[in-house]
Order: structure tokens, then C-alpha cells, then sequence
């Protein structure tokens, strides 16, 4: 491994079957077209998700993820995966060097859901949280109606959380137009930049040979 290799983990959420317009799959594209080592998996059942299953899964995709000195692992979590995150920081045994939660829903939106009611956010300490990743940020719109109240203050306050509120980016899914999202691209390679609404610019474009 060089001192600047990386390798990408992309989590998806509930019902998501990696469309193919989602920014999640442009973003899987863009990265592997940069010769970025990705990883973009259908979890099992996203219709009817298994905690259990997934948690499973997550924990042997991330060991499967290249590792050693030098090496940093990116994941990054939209919507439910955000939920299953935190269940494998909560229950140990997870390190990244970077995570990305991207609109996470709250408990009381899970709770009226029978199939993703067992993913609200479990017991979980801003320690905890920062002992699984040296960077972690939060990325929510401010008018998220799968968070009322808004992710920054359910999640990134009482987590310790980086935060970027999006204006208007409601869930930052495909119906709120997130497909093409260059900041994120951005910052997957740059963990400096600050992520912020979708715009198009010459990033949306793969890459030419």
C-alpha cells in the first residue's frame, strides 16, 4: 500500500436497489473511474431489511476492505445505512478512517414502518462515534420530512458531529434531485471540502482515459 491509497465503502438505504441515477451510483462511478478502489453493494432484502443481516454484512464488507499503513477506509452511509452504522459503532468492533452520514431519518419516521422500526438509532455516545473513525460528518438537508426537526440537531449535536446542512435538499435522494453531486466527489478525495448543494459542473462528467 502507498501512503495515499484509499478504498471506498457505499452503504445505501431502505428500498434502495441502487438505482442507477442515484448520487450513490454516480458517485461509485466517478470514484471508479479515478482507479479508486469501491465498493458498492446491494444489502440483503432492502425492502424488508434484517438489523441483524445487515449488520452482518456491514462488518464483513468493511474487513474485506483493503487495510494497512498508510491506507485510509472511507464509508459512506445514506438514509438507513446511516442507522446501521451507528448499530455497528454502538455494538464495537468497526474502525474507518473517514464516514459520511448522509439524511439519516429519525426514530419517530422509523417507528411508523413495521420493516425498519428494529434500526432506530441505538445507544450510542459522541466517544464512541469519534473512536470508530478520526473523521466523521453529517450531511442533511434542513427540510429533511424524513427528520422533522432536522438531522444537525438530532444527530450531529448530542454525536459531536462535523456538520453541513443543505438548504432545500430535503432527503438528498433521487426525488430531491440528488443524483449527480460533485461536493461529495470532492470531498471523498479531499476531506477538507465543505459539502454543499448539488450544482453541475465539469465533475459530473466521467473522467476521460
Amino acid at each position: 500500500m502507498t501512503a495515499t491509497s484509499r478504498s471506498f465503502l457505499i452503504l445505501h438505504g431502505w428500498q434502495n436497489h441502487r438505482p442507477k441515477d442515484h448520487w450513490q451510483h454516480w458517485l461509485a462511478d466517478q470514484l471508479t473511474a479515478r482507479g479508486e478502489h469501491v465498493t458498492y453493494p446491494q444489502l440483503p432484502d432492502p425492502d424488508d431489511p434484517d438489523l441483524d443481516v445487515w449488520l452482518e454484512r456491514c462488518h464483513a464488507l468493511l474487513a474485506a476492505q483493503p487495510a494497512g499503513p498508510g491506507h485510509e477506509r472511507v464509508v459512506v452511509c445514506h438514509s438507513l445505512a446511516v442507522q446501521l452504522w451507528l448499530h455497528a459503532v454502538a455494538g464495537g468492533g468497526v474502525r474507518a478512517e473517514r464516514v459520511l452520514l448522509v439524511a439519516p431519518p429519525s426514530d419517530e419516521v422509523l417507528d411508523r414502518y413495521r420493516e425498519v422500526a428494529a434500526f432506530a438509532r441505538p445507544e450510542v455516545t459522541a466517544a464512541q462515534v469519534a473512536a470508530a473513525a478520526g473523521l466523521t460528518r453529517l450531511v442533511a438537508g434542513d427540510d429533511d420530512p424524513y427528520c422533522p426537526g432536522g438531522a444537525a440537531g438530532r444527530y450531529g449535536l448530542p454525536l459531536a458531529l462535523d456538520t453541513d446542512v443543505v438548504p432545500g435538499g430535503a432527503h438528498l435522494d433521487l426525488p430531491a434531485g440528488y443524483g449527480a453531486w460533485p461536493s461529495v466527489l470532492d470531498w471523498c478525495l479531499d476531506p477538507a471540502v465543505r459539502i454543499t448543494a448539488r450544482t453541475a459542473r465539469a465533475t459530473d462528467r466521467r473522467p476521460g482515459p
